[in-house]
């Protein structure tokens, strides 16, 4: 982690609230999906936030995640070290992000290095990594491996055809959306020009 002292004030508010995002649930789901998705060449963690920053930090992890979501020989990444040097460990956390954009993940889905490395924002980890396992399952290429159900299901195009007669059908019908005069009448109402009567 990077040499910093504590927070203070408004910043220690704003990672505290960054901090409580953080789900413990999730933290065991993706742990489970990612010790099945690369077998038994990844070792299990310690339990809590911290055990999962550690495990992910140097970005061998994450690398192997990525490369078992490809078939053989199309793996995204080449070479998959685990170096305690930091620039080797951010490397390969960047390798990862990159594979994964790659992958389908869009980039306002996808966490900054930092926030894995220093553990700064580790439930945007948690959300990245959610969303590729929805991602392969939804591709549904027989390589992801896991229950489909630890991960919300994405939405896929349903495309609708309709006839020309259909559409010009539609044109005449009043949705409910721009009201009804239904029920509108004017009993009761006097006339616009009685004075008003005060007793």
């Amino acid at each position: 982690m990077a040499n910093r002292g504590p927070s203070y004030g408004l910043s220690r508010e704003v990672q505290q609230k960054i901090d409580r995002q953080y789900d413990p649930e999730l933290e065991q789901i993706l742990v489970r999906w990612i010790l099945a998705q690369c077998g038994s060449d990844v070792a299990q963690p310690a339990p809590g936030r911290d055990g999962f920053q550690q495990w992910l930090k140097d970005g061998t992890v994450l690398c192997r995640l990525i490369n078992s979501l490809h078939p053989r020989g199309q793996s995204p990444v080449a070479k998959i070290q685990a170096s305690a040097m930091a620039f080797k460990q951010m490397e390969q956390i960047s390798q990862f992000l990159q594979a994964a954009e790659r992958y389908g993940i869009a980039a306002t889905d996808i966490f900054q290095t930092v926030d894995l490395w220093e553990g700064k924002n580790m439930a945007c980890v948690q959300r990245t990594l959610m969303n590729l396992g929805s991602l392969a399952v939804a591709k549904g290429d027989g390589l992801f491996v896991g229950d489909p159900n630890w991960f919300p299901k994405k939405s896929q195009e349903n495309r609708r055809v309709f006839s020309e007669d259909k559409l010009k059908e539609g044109q005449s019908v009043i949705g409910l959306q721009m009201g009804t005069n239904r029920g509108a009448s004017q009993a009761g109402m006097t006339g616009y020009g009685m004075p008003r009567q005060i007793l």
